[in-house]
This record gives C-alpha cells, structure tokens and sequence, in this order.
C-alpha cells in the first residue's frame, strides 16, 4: 500500500509541477464600467479572451466556457464554444490596420449579442455539447460506432475558460477593505499545449484571472497570455471611449450650430 502511495504522490507531483499558473487582479476597471457600454460583461471578457487568444498563438481554436443548468434536476454544466464567426470576424477586424473603430465596435456588439444568446440557449438546454455526449453514451450501449461522434468529440479544448461566482461579497464589504478580497481559484489546462482560464468578476471595479498552460509546452506560457488578456481588454474598452468621445464632439457640434442659428 506505501509503495502504491508514494507512486501515486510523485505522479502527482510531476503534474503538479509542470502546471504554469498566473493570477493577477485586472483594477482598470470591471463589470460597472462594461455595464455603461450596454454590454455583458461575460460577452465582454469571453471575445477579450479570443482576441488574446490570437494574438499569442496566431490562430483561432475551439473554446470551452461552462454555463449552469441548475434550473434542471441534476442539471449541473452545459458548454457555451466561444470561439464563433462573429468572435473571429471581430478579432480580425481589431487586428487590420485599414478597419475602423467602428467597424470593430459593430462587430464587437453583433459577437456579443451572439455570444449572449449562445449562453442563454446552453442555460435553458438547447446547447449542443449535452447532447452529442449523451449520443455518444448511447452508440457505445448499443455497440454503433459513429465516425462523426468521434471525431467531433475527441477535438481538443486548447482554450478552457469559466466565470467562477464570487463567494466573498456577503461576508466583507470590498469597498471598505479592498485589500481583503481573496483572487479565487482555477483550474489547470484541457490540453497539452493550451490555456485554462477562469475569472470572477469582483462588485463593480474588479476582475480576478486565473491563467494556467504546461512548462512542458514550448508554445504558451501564462504570464505572457496574462498580459494578452490586460491589452485586449484595455483595446476594447477603448473602442467605447472613443464613440462617446465622437458622439460628444457630434453633440457639440449640433448645440454650436444651434448657438449661431439664435445669433443669425
């Protein structure tokens, strides 16, 4: 039994050890200030999460974020794949030179109402991942193999990812005691060569990251996609700044025009 033990414990160790985790608190702003641009603040963080996601590896791949189904007996997650033709359309558009800002801000708002309705119809059960397993349990029952369940099913999560619920705001005011408030936990990566990442979004002004890879893949690494997730972040909030500048300088304009149309 001791040698089955101190096998089990240096395996565990070995994954232990080649887990890369970053965590860090994002304090430029948080779901108060997404809230004001009339959007999610999931929707936000998940198309952030693509843009990053492109910017470290050059490429798209399949996302996996968890969305809850306890309004269903025994419901406990369904899978919400982030990475859609609206995220990707959007992400492409931030990375040309010769696209607009607001160009990139419709297709930021089209990628998140995509986004907001793919989470609700995951949240209500229409989502599709529930479904392909249960036919999968099924077709190994009754001994049917199914070249399409497996290839669908065995296509790696490099991009795992999940808002985990803040547990601390009924038991200290954040406010108050800012430096109180603990950054959570996370989980390690899906794949090999990809990312785990979770995130609490904090009261008003807070974002907490959890960002996991393996040291033993040469092609991620956490801190790196940490600083990834503060840019694009930053990139699209800009977006927003820079339209209510534009409508403020159109107000202005009109209320000018107005002055020397009494003044004529």
């Amino acid at each position: 039994c001791q040698d089955v033990i101190e096998t089990s414990y240096l395996l565990a160790r070995q994954l232990a050890d080649d887990v890369d985790f970053h965590g860090y608190l994002f304090l430029e702003f948080g779901k108060g200030l997404i809230k004001k641009c009339r959007t999610s603040p999931d929707a936000f963080i998940q198309l952030a999460l693509q843009l990053a996601q492109f910017r470290d590896q050059g490429v798209f791949c399949l996302t996996y974020e968890s969305s809850m189904t306890r309004m269903f007996r025994d419901g406990r997650t369904e899978t919400v794949r982030s990475c859609t033709c609206e995220a990707v359309a959007f992400v492409r558009a931030m990375e040309d030179p010769r696209s607009t800002n607001a160009h990139r801000l419709a297709l930021f708002q089209r990628a998140a109402e995509k986004h907001q309705n793919m989470y609700r119809l995951a949240m209500t059960g229409s989502g599709i991942d529930r479904h392909l397993f249960c036919l999968y349990i099924v077709s190994k029952y009754l001994g049917v193999e199914s070249p399409f369940l497996k290839k669908v099913l065995s296509e790696p999560w490099k991009l795992s990812t999940s808002q985990t619920p803040q547990q601390q705001l009924n038991l200290v005011d954040i406010n108050k005691f800012p430096k109180y408030v603990g950054a959570g936990g996370g989980f390690g990566p899906v794949a090999d060569d990809g990312y785990g990442v979770s995130y609490i979004i904090v009261g008003e002004n807070l974002i907490t990251f959890h960002i996991s890879s393996k040291f033993s893949s040469p092609d991620t690494d956490s801190g790196r996609f940490g600083q990834h997730i503060w840019k694009a972040m930053i990139d699209i909030q800009a977006l927003f700044k820079l339209e209510n500048n534009k409508r403020m300088v159109e107000n202005g304009k009109c209320v000018h025009l107005e002055h020397l149309k009494k003044l004529m």
